[in-house]
């Protein structure tokens, strides 16, 4: 007997070069590439998991980079199950848009399961975050997760965990 098989979109956002498309990358190729490339607009990548009852096609909707010349666009989220948002612990100015974006996130997906990725776990001694504020994100139910792209370090955990929250 097959499982039956969900399909869900699930939206990364975040900063600009915070490694929103290496996370995609090493979850969906389990690659990881230090070339940099933009990403214009949104590009879509699909991989299966098995959860315990089922299979779900995750539709991985990786957003460009928000900045203060840049919104995100609400129509990007639309039909979202899931959200990470992505921040890159060697660049403090990232962790201070993550407020920002769940505020975005909020008004179009109000009741939606999100993540928290403080990416490039690989450089922590270069980190400069505060873990008491990564915990403050943690207590309002937001899971945070410590992830390197280059590693692959906690990445399948954090996108099972998102799917699980989904189910």
């Amino acid at each position: 007997m097959t499982m039956p098989r969900i399909s869900k979109k699930v939206c990364m956002v975040g900063p600009f070069a915070v490694g929103k498309t290496s996370l995609v990358r090493r979850f969906v190729e389990s690659i990881f590439s230090d070339k940099y490339h933009t990403t214009i607009g949104v590009k879509i990548s699909k991989k299966v998991i098995d959860l315990d009852e089922a299979q779900m096609q995750l539709m991985l909707w990786d957003i460009e980079g928000v900045d203060v010349f840049t919104d995100l666009r609400p129509s990007y989220l639309r039909g979202a199950a899931g959200v990470m948002i992505a921040v890159d612990g060697t660049r403090p100015a990232t962790f201070k848009q993550i407020d920002r974006l769940i505020e975005l996130v909020n008004q179009q997906l109000p009741d939606v399961p999100k993540v928290l990725l403080v990416n490039k776990f690989d450089l922590k001694s270069e980190w400069k975050l505060e873990e008491q504020a990564l915990e403050e994100y943690a207590s309002r139910g937001i899971p945070v997760f410590r992830t390197s792209a280059k590693t692959g370090e906690a990445v399948e955990e954090a996108f099972e965990t998102l799917a699980k929250s989904i189910v």
